[in-house]
């Protein structure tokens, strides 16, 4: 079972969320989301557990729970979805002479 874990303290660690999760049953993985360039905790995770039963207790227990400061959300994780807002083609922008000039 995948789990989101939000809002989380920057000062959060992956042994943070393991040493949580793990009282609930087996954690297969840890995985803090970070930005690629500074390396910056996003403020969210996911945690992957074996069993799904063990899973759901975690959220349960653990939704809300402080955190380093911070009272953390937790539900199940949602598949992601190629609905992404990306920009479209761009069309017709631009520079096309209007036939504004003079003609003799």
């Amino acid at each position: 079972m995948n789990i989101y874990v939000g809002n989380l303290s920057q000062q959060a660690t992956e042994q943070d969320l393991e040493g949580l999760f793990k009282e609930f049953g087996a954690v297969a993985s840890v995985k803090i989301i970070r930005d690629m360039f500074s390396g910056e905790s996003k403020g969210f995770a996911f945690v992957e557990m074996n069993d799904k039963t063990a899973g759901t207790k975690a959220i349960e227990a653990l939704n809300t729970t402080d955190v380093k400061g911070k009272k953390i959300v937790v539900n199940e994780a949602r598949p992601k979805t190629d609905n992404r807002r990306g920009g479209g083609g761009g069309g017709n922008r631009g520079g096309g002479s209007g036939g504004g000039g003079r003609r003799w």
